[in-house]
């Protein structure tokens, strides 16, 4: 005999229903503005200008790309972006499980005063001029880990990491290797890491994410352009190509400007590629490490 199928409640169909609209929405949201900004970048200043671009590539061109990348200066920006990215992530993936392990320890006298400590900095901060002083006072300024250091730790991830240490590793097994003759950093390297890695993959690309976008303090703290990242690139082609003023010819100004408004869909393309790259190694531990203490047993 055929198994009978349990039919679902109509309270629950239209709930599902509901549900798929919605996610339908947001998905439209997000995918048809991603949609236009590759089309445009794909197609001709004059056809960008004119607004001639929806979702498709209007007289196909790679005058945006080329435009881009015949500046010596974007293949700098991608070298220095790539070292602050991963350097950096490495320095703060490092240094919060380095501060977040102890925290999550029993054993650890004193650990909830350092932790209000640390919640302490994430609701109050000195303020950009005392930031930029102690860089200063460090000898860190126009370096490149001046974009490494001031950033090297967020409370948020050390948060998310000291809750999946007491939730994940249990006191028993804590006990049972010291038991086995095996020391704290042993413990660490050897059984706390490995059982961590989607939590760690989790704040890996969280710090990862905020190093290739981060620009701001690039433009605080350096003055050598050679140490300049992607984004700071970026925004400084963007600035010359839309105030380069001096042309006096109605013509070259229209195209600067067409050229201009073209620049802008290439270079958001050109930003976004490595993190798009990475994302899918990453994504299968993202659903498990962003449930990080949700569900206990």
């Amino acid at each position: 005999m055929k198994a009978r199928r349990i039919r679902e409640p109509r309270t629950d169909r239209i709930f599902l229903i509901c549900v798929y609209l919605l996610l339908t929405v947001f998905l439209l949201v997000v995918l048809l503005p991603l949609l236009y900004i590759v089309a445009s970048s794909f197609s001709s200043p004059e056809a960008v200008s004119s607004g001639r671009v929806l979702f498709w590539p209007v007289d196909f061109s790679l005058r945006g790309y080329e435009a881009v990348f015949q500046n010596p200066q974007i293949v700098q920006g991608y070298v220095n972006s790539l070292f602050y990215t991963v350097v950096g992530t490495i320095v703060s993936v490092v240094m919060t499980i380095a501060i977040a392990y102890p925290m999550s320890r029993r054993t650890l006298v004193g650990r909830n005063v350092v932790m209000t400590a640390i919640l302490f900095t994430m609701l109050f901060t000195g303020g950009l001029i005392p930031t930029y002083l102690v860089v200063q006072s460090a000898g860190l300024l126009d370096t490149r880990w001046a974009l490494i250091i001031p950033q090297a730790i967020g409370v948020w991830q050390v948060i998310i990491a000291r809750t999946y240490f007491r939730t994940a590793i249990p006191e028993e097994l804590v006990e049972a290797s010291q038991l086995d003759g095996c020391g704290d950093l042993r413990f660490l390297w050897s059984v706390v890491i490995p059982l961590a890695k989607p939590m760690i993959a989790v704040v890996a690309l969280m710090y990862a994410i905020m190093q290739w976008n981060s620009y701001f303090d690039a433009l605080i703290y350096l003055k050598n352009p050679d140490l300049f990242p992607l984004q700071l690139v970026l925004r400084n082609i963007l600035i010359l190509n839309t105030t380069g003023g001096g042309a006096v010819d109605a013509s070259v100004v229209i195209q600067r400007q067409q050229l201009a408004d073209l620049l802008k869909y290439s270079l958001i393309v050109v930003a976004s590629v490595p993190v798009l790259l990475i994302y899918p190694f990453v994504a299968r531990y993202f659903t498990k490490g962003i449930m990080i203490g949700a569900v206990k047993g």
